[in-house]
């Protein structure tokens, strides 16, 4: 590890156990042990106050506080949904503007994530991608997503839980898989039994399809794997998604069927349904064939309609119809919810284009905004 520049805190948060305990050893002069119990303080309390953290001595927390970050995400807007989602807007401490959308159940509490501020897949059904991309989130700032909103939470729904988030979804601003190095060291963090203590089987990343990535996130980590295929040919895809006019959908479809699966785990493929695009009875069977050998599941996403973009929704009788046509293909298809839709919260809807120097604005009140 390089020493950190004097005047660049260490952002703690993003530290997985073996680096923080380095930092502690090589940079501080502290013993080993002390790195769990900060650890432990962080991200199983999600205590962000060093003076709170009663077992370490007033010199450490002197030297913290000299050289490192706790904190880095501040809450800029909250807006409710009627149906009960929360959608969070962060600002950083360079003053851009993040997104993330809590998403309650009666069977789980599930949050998803950003990984990036702005997107540079540019899918044009996507308003993400309309930003372009402005730079990738730090570790510290995806994790700090999740323990800012497992706060928010415990005290919105009066819970002694300090984690009463059970699922995490990658799919929020930002195409994870182009920020993987940062995106595995927060999964590292978030899976960590000192840690957050998530389990492998209620995290999900998805991808555009990055396929040399996908290889990666299969032999270095061990969450699901979401697509977002929203095509079935080449000709479609290669015009929805400029992805595709590099690694073609056979490309994308090798590296999902190497991709190491456990037993009775399936991929997710996510398919935006845009009417007259790619809803036809005709994609639906190319969609079959595709998955023929692939352990999978289909969401299929009606899409959320965004000013400009020049897309519209499938009828429900027509998203119910390729739904029909997947499942007797044998593919489990499922037309999923779209929760947060008056809010700007649903997906492909998070585009916060307030940038540097906007008036922060705090507001818990301003439901359904």
């Amino acid at each position: 590890m390089q020493p950190a520049a004097s005047d660049t805190p260490v952002d703690l948060l993003g530290l997985p156990l073996d680096r923080l305990t380095r930092f502690l050893v090589e940079e501080l002069g502290e013993r080993p042990f002390h790195a769990r119990q900060l650890y432990r303080w962080i991200h199983q309390r999600g205590v962000t106050d060093l003076d709170q953290m009663t077992d370490l001595s007033r010199s450490l927390r002197a030297k913290l506080r000299e050289r490192c970050a706790v904190e880095p995400l501040a809450k800029d807007l909250e807006q409710r949904s009627t149906d009960g989602t929360v959608k969070y807007r962060w600002r950083t401490r360079d003053g851009r503007m993040i997104e993330s959308v809590y998403m309650p159940a009666t069977d789980r509490r599930t949050l998803c994530v950003s990984t990036q501020v702005g997107c540079a897949m540019a899918c044009r059904f996507c308003m993400t991608g309309t930003l372009g991309l402005l730079r990738n989130l730090t570790a510290a700032e995806i994790v700090a997503q999740v323990h800012a909103v497992n706060r928010e939470v415990a005290r919105d729904e009066a819970l002694s839980l300090t984690r009463p988030l059970t699922n995490l979804v990658f799919m929020g601003m930002g195409e994870p898989l182009h920020n993987f190095d940062n995106l595995k060291d927060a999964l590292q963090i978030l899976l960590s039994e000192d840690g957050p203590n998530f389990s492998h089987r209620h995290i999900t990343v998805s991808t555009v399809g990055l396929v040399p990535m996908i290889a990666r996130l299969g032999a270095e980590t061990d969450v699901k794997l979401a697509i977002s295929l929203n095509a079935s040919t080449d000709a479609q895809r290669d015009d929805l998604m400029p992805v595709n006019r590099k690694w073609k959908i056979a490309d994308l479809m090798d590296a999902c069927r190497k991709f190491p699966l456990q037993q009775g785990r399936r991929i997710t493929f996510e398919y935006v349904l845009l009417r007259g695009v790619n809803d036809a009875d005709e994609d639906a069977h190319r969609l079959v064939e595709l998955l023929r050998d692939v352990p999978a599941k289909v969401n299929l996403i009606p899409y959320n309609e965004n000013p400009g973009l020049g897309f519209f929704t499938t009828g429900e009788e027509r998203a119910e119809r390729f739904r029909e046509i997947l499942a007797r293909g044998h593919v489990a298809a499922f037309i999923r919810e779209n929760r947060g839709r008056d809010i700007a919260a649903a997906c492909g809807q998070l585009a916060n284009r307030q940038g540097p120097g906007a008036t922060a604005q705090e507001s818990p009140s301003s439901a359904g905004a």
